[in-house]
């Protein structure tokens, strides 16, 4: 009899911390209304940041990690996010490093240079100088810095701001309907996994 209550008391703990971790609507995450397009071929990702966020920054390295193994029906796409005109520029200089190809090796060397360094790039010149000086060639970011190209592409930031009700950051969307924001990094990440299921769950559902 002992044993049969402690493999009942054992398999209860397990229930509630299982139900604990569980991701809960309202507390880990909100419904978008209405909803956004997303992607059809794969969950969609969204991280709308800033460099100059020190809660990106701290998220940041735990993104970076699990994007090296997200899983294969995953896309995940991130989005610098433009809430006052001085932010503008760090969404251009994003947007023209990848265009050309060197988004990866300067994507954590931005972060740090706010987070860490110190230096406000918010001066277009001071941006130029940065980039210059790790190997990126000034005249050909500068091109994509101001291209027409990059007019629509804050054009369209600016708008999903706007579309997706978006209060703060770092803030993620799933599937153009789950948003996740305000959480602590590891939680962030653990709901983000929880929800990707759930979405999983749903479009399993739908296709049958």
């Amino acid at each position: 009899m002992k044993k049969l209550i402690k493999s009942l008391v054992v398999a209860a703990a397990l229930l509630i911390g299982s139900a604990a971790l569980a991701a809960e609507l309202g507390r880990d995450y909100k419904l978008l209304n209405p909803a956004q397009p997303a992607s059809a071929k794969k969950i969609e990702v969204l991280e709308f940041f800033f460099y100059g966020c020190s809660h990106c920054f701290h998220l940041h390295p735990l993104m970076s990690k699990w994007e090296k193994t997200m899983p294969k029906d995953v896309a995940l796409t991130y989005v610098p996010t433009i809430f006052r005109d001085s932010w503008e520029p760090m969404a251009r200089t994003y947007y023209a490093l990848e265009l050309l190809g060197q988004l990866h090796p300067l994507h954590d060397a931005l972060y740090r240079a706010w987070n860490v360094d110190k230096i406000d790039l918010s001066d277009e010149a001071r941006i130029f100088d940065f980039v210059a000086a790790r190997g990126v060639d000034r005249a050909k970011f500068s091109a994509a810095y101001n291209s027409f190209t990059m007019s629509s592409k804050i054009a369209r930031a600016k708008q999903m701001i706007r579309s997706y009700g978006l209060a703060g950051t770092p803030t993620l969307v799933v599937d153009g309907k789950y948003l996740i924001t305000g959480l602590q990094p590891a939680d962030t990440i653990r709901v983000l996994d929880e929800v990707i299921a759930m979405v999983r769950k749903e479009k399993s559902g739908k296709a049958k």
